[in-house]
């Protein structure tokens, strides 16, 4: 067994060094080719190189990363059907071939390499390479070992009425809960690997003639143009393929359940799953879309359209509530009762700070907050964050710091950006409330104009994979506006995408 220094996955560099190329292919010799695998996977001790004879007669050598492979189907569901003695001789390597290839196929089904930097590969995806004396072949058999955790529900994006299974970090688990959800051989699952290093399996979904042939040809540009070392999670592709990467609105929906990404590509949409992270990427998306959630859909549906209602009030509120409340009590005082600008004004009375700096104090300590209790353990993260924004405000207040008004208006604001369901959408709102609360300081309720104007304008040049951000609104769509507003019964809904469908097919004739 080797142990020499070394990282899996270098292949091409390592091939470079010790000049290997690309297409070299593999040697005839074991010998040779245990003396190239074990320069290329230098100080890796993981790596196992296992001579043996098999079917009785035949020398072949094994070379697998232990770590990777599964011990028990290696050892009863590979291992032992080898070193079974047999009846009939096995003259050639290629005798050898035909019968893993065929006696083999019900256990682990075998794939023939001959490359050198394809069987690299191979191996530190976990796979037991088996290479046979006097061939320039060999046989992967893939024994990974499946370690993953048990399906749960999504820790992001609960619902009461729903299904409670959510994605999970291991690929093939979520690609099967796609498929049992949309049972169809439209539902189209390309696989590819990004990431020099990582070599993170990507697999883009899709159902052929719902989904917009531009769109997917889209995607499948921006994944090719992807040059990193490593991909790790969801959020390194969503930054390399958005289409405007420093503006804080999300332009693609993450999302850790399958209901919620199978209703999506119902909806033509394309979605990206990646290995080792339960989060899926779906687009394109518009700003109403990061506004609603998919329980929309399996209650009620006056009570949904309330809720819909409800969430764009609060939205607002998340926004813009603490910029008017320093707008209002700096410069606009007129605008209030009398009774109440005087009680505001006894309130701030022993303050020392502008009512634009009393404010930007809560809220950083209020983002702070929220931050401490979500890095903190589990356990006691909840526990300190209420005790510390109880025990830190009602110091704060009598030590005349800040005023028991602006308390309640942070508190007000937090809430409403918990009823952002997710949570790209409630990040952008946060981000975008410092700088209306700024220019409420600095220009009254003019500031704040100016500044929903600018935040307009931005809104109407984003787009996501062509599609306008603000569509129905921003341009006219008075049909899908209706959406927007009302979530309909599903009677008409169907009505409506029957109509929608012979209007396309109308256009297409």
């Amino acid at each position: 067994m080797p142990s020499k220094k070394g990282l899996p996955g270098q292949i091409e560099k390592k091939l470079s060094k010790f000049q290997y190329t690309n297409e070299q292919e593999l040697f005839d010799k074991l010998s040779d080719n245990e003396t190239a695998l074990c320069e290329i996977f230098s100080y890796c001790s993981d790596l196992v190189v296992r001579e043996l004879h098999i079917f009785g007669s035949v020398s072949c050598m094994a070379v697998y990363l232990d770590v990777m492979v599964d011990d028990t189907l290696w050892e009863s569901g590979l291992l032992a059907p080898l070193m079974k003695k047999q009846t009939e001789e096995l003259g050639s390597p290629e005798q050898v071939f035909e019968k893993l290839k065929y006696e083999l196929a019900s256990i682990v089904k075998p794939v023939i390499v001959s490359n050198l930097k394809e069987t690299v590969q191979r191996i530190v995806n976990g796979e037991v390479v088996l290479f046979i004396e006097s061939s320039k072949q060999a046989a992967s058999f893939k024994l990974t070992d499946q370690l993953q955790r048990q399906l749960d529900e999504p820790s992001t994006e609960a619902v009461i009425r729903g299904p409670r299974i959510g994605f999970i970090e291991k690929l093939n688990i979520n690609m099967a809960l796609m498929r049992q959800r949309i049972k169809t051989p439209s539902l189209k699952m390309e696989k590819m690997s990004l990431g020099a290093l990582s070599q993170t399996e990507v697999v883009l979904l899709y159902i052929e003639n719902k989904a917009q042939p531009q769109v997917v040809e889209e995607v499948k540009k921006r994944l090719s143009r992807i040059n990193t070392d490593g991909i790790l999670e969801s959020g390194y592709i969503e930054e390399f393929i958005c289409d405007f990467p420093y503006s804080p609105f999300p332009t693609m929906q993450a999302t850790e359940r399958p209901d919620s990404v199978a209703g999506s590509l119902i909806e033509g949409k394309v979605a990206l799953l990646i290995d080792g992270s339960p989060f899926a990427l779906v687009m394109p998306i518009t700003l109403w879309y990061g506004l609603q959630t998919v329980e929309d859909y399996y209650i009620n549906f006056i009570f949904a359209t309330m809720l819909r209602w409800l969430r764009y009030l609060f939205a607002y509120m998340a926004l813009a509530l603490p910029s008017i409340y320093v707008a209002v009590t700096t410069f606009h005082q007129e605008m209030i009762p009398t009774s109440l600008a005087l009680s505001l004004a006894s309130a701030r009375e022993i303050v020392p700070f502008p009512a634009m700096v009393e404010t930007l104090i809560m809220e950083v300590t209020f983002e702070a907050l929220r931050e401490a209790g979500v890095r903190l353990p589990r356990p006691v993260g909840q526990t300190i964050s209420i005790v510390g924004a109880l025990v830190i405000g009602q110091a704060a207040v009598q030590a005349g710091i800040i005023s028991a008004p602006i308390i309640i208006i942070v508190s007000l604001t937090g809430i409403a950006s918990f009823l952002i369901p997710h949570p790209g959408m409630s990040q952008a709102v946060s981000i975008l409330r410092f700088p209306m609360v700024i220019c409420a300081g600095t220009f009254g309720l003019y500031g704040v104009s100016a500044a929903m104007i600018a935040l307009l304008i931005h809104l109407t040049n984003l787009s996501s994979f062509g599609v306008p951000y603000l569509s129905p609104l921003a341009p006219l769509n008075l049909s899908g506006l209706w959406d927007v507003l009302v979530r309909a019964p599903w009677q008409l809904l169907h009505k409506r995408q029957q109509l929608i469908q012979q209007k396309v097919e109308m256009e297409k004739e």
